[in-house]
């Protein structure tokens, strides 16, 4: 990966995180291979990887994020764990 490009992506998304993850995403819808969303949105060279693709494409902002809203912000927590209760070996 080129560090330029993921210095600037960091500065633009802000946490280290959402970028591996933003980007990683592209990488597999780049590397799936099935048509529209699998073709850069970029113009590319021989020397780039898919990875450096993804970062351009998100600099470029031909792609962006969405982050959802924190979780109990909303109300809908992820249900508890139950307990199981062991019997009593005599």
């Amino acid at each position: 990966m080129n560090a330029e490009l993921t210095r600037k992506a960091l500065e633009k998304v802000g946490n280290a995180h959402v970028l591996v993850n933003v980007i990683s995403r592209r990488v597999r819808q780049l590397n799936s291979g099935g048509g529209g969303i699998s073709r850069p949105l970029v113009a590319v060279t021989p020397e780039m990887g898919v990875a450096d693709i993804a970062l351009l494409e998100l600099l470029e902002e031909k792609i962006g994020y969405e982050l959802e809203a924190e979780v109990g912000a909303s109300g809908s927590e992820a249900p508890k764990r139950r307990r199981s209760r062991k019997a009593a070996v005599a």
